[in-house]
């Protein structure tokens, strides 16, 4: 009986040779220039396969921490043929606070963040003042950031953490269109969701 293979990887992967610095992500596309836009938590690249589409002026970066599901969502935009997409496995808040350069990403991309529903585990959610603090250095002037989730009490959390803080303004909340709806997204669809947006000013 024949073995079955490993599932290819994909060659839209970024692997830095230094894991500590600051690192170009712009130089791995064929256009460097063009604005980047992040997605925090990629999943299997729904929303960058969607978004890369529609935006193909943009690079998108999709950072996700899992490598089954780098590999998944990198075959799905080398099959769209999304040459401005890349995927670079890490955990996200070492990735924006210790390898993005500063005002360099022009929209971030938070979709339903893992929202650690137990008391004692808030001390891993994503979002803090110290991830603020990235989020603030590494964002151009006038980037965005997008978030949505179905976990209401930390919506309510990261929303008043942004709207407190006088170095972001509240903006426009953004909508995906069906195309951009995430898997999570699609799985939650029965329940509210909170969105809110704001750019860095």
């Amino acid at each position: 009986m024949p073995r079955m293979g490993r599932k290819k990887k994909t060659s839209l992967r970024i692997i830095p040779g230094n894991w500590l610095d600051p690192y170009d992500f712009k130089a791995a596309f064929p256009h460097p220039a063009r604005p980047l836009d992040v997605d925090i938590g990629s999943g299997k690249g729904r929303f960058l396969v969607a978004r890369s589409g529609k935006f193909p002026e943009v690079n998108f970066l999709g950072i996700e921490r899992q490598l089954l599901r780098i590999n998944s969502s990198g075959r799905r935009c080398e099959r769209a043929g999304r040459e401005n997409a890349r995927l670079f496995r890490m955990e996200g808040f070492y990735a924006i606070s210790r390898m993005m350069p500063a005002d360099y990403v022009a929209n971030y991309y938070f979709f339903f963040p893992d929202p650690w529903p137990k008391a004692r585990h808030h001390d891993h959610r994503l979002f803090n003042p110290a991830f603020m603090d990235a989020l603030h250095r590494t964002l151009e002037q006038g980037g965005g950031l997008h978030i949505a989730t179905d976990h209401l009490p930390y919506f309510e959390e990261i929303h008043a953490l942004l709207r407190d803080d006088a170095r972001f303004d509240e903006a426009v909340v953004f909508e995906p269109d069906d195309a951009e709806r995430t898997d999570f997204e699609l799985i939650f669809a029965h329940k509210r969701i909170g969105r809110c947006s704001f750019r860095k000013h």
